[in-house]
């Protein structure tokens, strides 16, 4: 949920084709990907996104999270989880395109007595392009004590 709930004062940018959603937290420029209209894997294994999986119920999006490494918190006031994770996001744009509403549902039978959901509004901004930083070189990287940040001598694509 740290990728939805956290983000309140940076964009969030949506990157929509066929098969796969892309959200991109302008803050780190974090990427998020949502395959649409597929299962879970069988074993999706834990990693800091977790596994995301979405689909569209009339006009809202609807993305289904697991596998999230135990790494991570569930809010700002580092609520640890388990491994059983498990949130479930609603986006709804209002009518007349201005905002946007996410309803988080979290459920978490190793951590928390009950689920419980929290709710994101962000309004839409007119802006110019996406900036961009790179946090790799940043003395404020607050997650070097938790785990290195990853290097490669050879782009990925």
């Amino acid at each position: 949920p740290g990728f939805t709930v956290y983000t309140r004062v940076q964009p969030i940018h949506f990157m929509q084709t066929k098969n796969e959603i892309t959200i991109v937290n302008e803050l780190n420029t974090q990427a998020r990907r949502v395959y649409m209209n597929v299962p879970h894997s069988k074993n999706p294994g834990h990693s800091w996104y977790g596994e995301s999986v979405g689909h569209y119920e009339g006009d809202e999006l609807v993305v289904d999270t697991i596998g999230i490494t135990e790494k991570t918190f569930v809010d700002n006031f580092r609520t640890p989880h388990t491994s059983k994770l498990h949130v479930i996001e609603r986006f709804k744009i209002a009518p007349d395109g201005k905002s946007m509403d996410v309803d988080v549902t979290v459920e978490d039978p190793g951590a928390f007595n009950m689920p419980w959901k929290a709710r994101q509004h962000y309004r839409k901004v007119e802006g110019g392009p996406m900036t961009e930083s790179s946090c790799a070189e940043s003395p404020n990287n607050l997650n070097y004590d938790i785990d290195p940040i990853p290097q490669t001598d050879k782009p990925d694509f």
